[in-house]
């Protein structure tokens, strides 16, 4: 009896474990992901300068750059306008 409820809870919690670790573990397209939220990047007003967090997730801007992470690309985006637009996350190569 006790090696059937063993034998039991192991085939459930596979059952549970599978769909979770498969999500966990598949591979996310990052071409399909949305653009990057620039206007929460944007400076309040000329004088104010915006921080940039340190952080390495590339993005590649339609003018070649591959950009450290979205908040210099939307940086450059606002200083720029139309001349560097959003391609990939990931860098340009």
């Amino acid at each position: 009896m006790a090696l059937l409820c063993k034998i039991t809870v192991f085939l459930v919690s596979s059952t549970l474990t599978h769909p979770a670790l498969s999500e966990f573990l598949k591979w996310h397209d990052p071409s399909s992901w949305p653009e990057p939220p620039c206007k929460m990047y944007y400076p309040v007003d000329d004088l104010y300068a915006t921080n940039c967090p340190n952080i390495e997730a590339h993005v590649c801007g339609s003018n070649g750059l591959t950009y450290k992470n979205e908040c210099f690309f939307c940086l450059d985006q606002w200083e720029f306008g139309s001349y560097v637009q959003f391609v990939k996350y990931g860098s340009c190569s």
